[in-house]
Formats: structure tokens, sequence, C-alpha cells
């Protein structure tokens, strides 16, 4: 079993790979030490079981899991405590609360060696990234891969986000970024009190708002302070009046 480990405590990767010297059907085929570099290892080296902390500098774990995606299997180290994992450690094969013993990492392995792929991993790593928007807040920055580069984009300097079919393009200061995202599932992310849905194909940045004018007799649009215009629907013109009040 090809294992990579992440975690950006030099100590916590020395222990986990002394444990897993243990098992001579373990290839550790690398270690990284921050989530940047973990999300380039998973690409390179196709481990098919990832040890990742969940609490590391730069992007965390769910961030992590967000742009590798999928293909290898899961097990979060955290020092989190036990309640707080029940919500999403049914979507990941196993967690190590650390300190953990040998006896524990065994477990985790014997776990692992027991799952075989299924179709809706995909969507049980989806659960777990969610899950992790709940328990931390509103998005504060948004992530878009872009081959082995990744854009780090403030959530706050976000003037508008468009749908795109399966994709959202994500604007701030004059420049677009791509993101394989639906608009819906970005929305349930960010701060309703800052960004709104104005259209079925557009969430604004309030701040951005420079005025709303009108654009035929019954239609309004958003102008922004780039001058940029935004289509407005009956019901995002409510909810921009309400809030902008």
């Amino acid at each position: 079993m090809r294992v990579l480990i992440v975690d950006d405590e030099h100590l916590a990767r020395v222990l986990l790979r002394e444990y897993l010297a243990d098992h001579p059907d373990v290839e550790i085929v690398g270690e990284c030490a921050n989530g940047f570099e973990a999300v380039k290892a998973i690409g390179e080296l196709d481990p098919e079981l990832v040890f990742l902390d969940i609490q590391m500098p730069k992007l965390d774990g769910f961030e992590v899991v967000e742009l590798a995606g999928s293909k290898p299997h899961y097990v979060f180290a955290t020092a989190y405590d036990q309640f707080a994992l029940r919500a999403f450690e049914v979507h990941a094969i196993d967690y190590l609360l650390k300190p953990f013993s040998r006896e524990r990492l065994a477990q985790a392995l014997a776990h692992a060696r027991s799952r075989q792929p299924q179709a809706g991993q995909a969507q049980a790593l989806d659960a777990v990234v969610q899950e992790a928007v709940r328990r931390h807040g509103h998005l504060e920055r948004i992530l878009i891969k872009d081959g082995v580069r990744v854009h780090v984009v403030q959530a706050a300097t976000v003037d508008y986000i468009e749908a795109q079919d399966d994709y959202v393009q994500v604007n701030a200061a004059g420049k677009g970024w791509l993101k394989h995202q639906r608009l819906s599932e970005l929305e349930t992310q960010l701060d309703p009190q800052v960004f709104v849905r104005i259209h079925r194909s557009y969430i604004v940045n309030l701040g951005a708002i420079a005025r709303i004018e009108p654009a035929s007799k019954d239609n309004y649009c958003a102008v922004l302070k780039d001058g940029v215009k935004l289509p407005i629907s009956r019901s995002g013109y409510a909810r921009v009046r309400e809030l902008m009040r």
C-alpha cells in the first residue's frame, strides 16, 4: 500500500513513519509539511492512502481534499476531540486522534486495507469539506486549481461570481478564475450578509456595487464600482434592497 504522510509538525511525521515501519506491506512514497506540497505530491506520486493532518498553515486538510480529489483514501490525523469528529467520521476511512498509539494506527491501516474504491467516495469527501465549512464559519478564501498551480483568492476581494455550466468564474480586482464548482454550492459557503445571489447566474459582493439602475421597464441591473453591469432578477432585487437599507 502506497502511503503519503502530510503533517506540518516534523515530530509527528517522524512518529508516524516509525509506526508505519512495523507494517511491511506499507511503502511510504513521500512526506509533506504543508497543504500545497500535499496537493502536488498526491498528483505526482499517486498514493493509495494519505495520512492527512487537519490543522496546517497555508492549506488545511479539508482544502487539500478539495483540491486533490477523492482518488486516494484519506485517514485524518487531528488533535480535535472526539465530539467534534463525530460529525464527519463516517465520511473518511478513519481518523487518528493525537496522540495515538501503535495499536490505533494498526486499526486504521486494517480499516484502509479492507476498503475498496467506491463510486460514492467523491461525494463523501465533498461532505467532509462541507462539514469543515459549517464548523469553521463562512468561506474566507476561495481555492482555484489551475493545472499544477493553486490560486488563493480572499473572499473579501471578490467582486462577483458568474455561473458557467459546471464551473463558476470568480472575479476579483479585474481578474477572473474558473473553478469547477456549482454556483449554488458556493453560495452556501459565503457570508450571506456580504454576498447576495442577484440572478440565477450571478452572486455579487454588496461592497462592490456602486448603484442599482433600471435596465428596462421592469428590470434592473447592478452597476459595480469598476463599471461592470450585472442583471438582477426580481427576487434578487428584493434581496439587494433589503440588505442595502
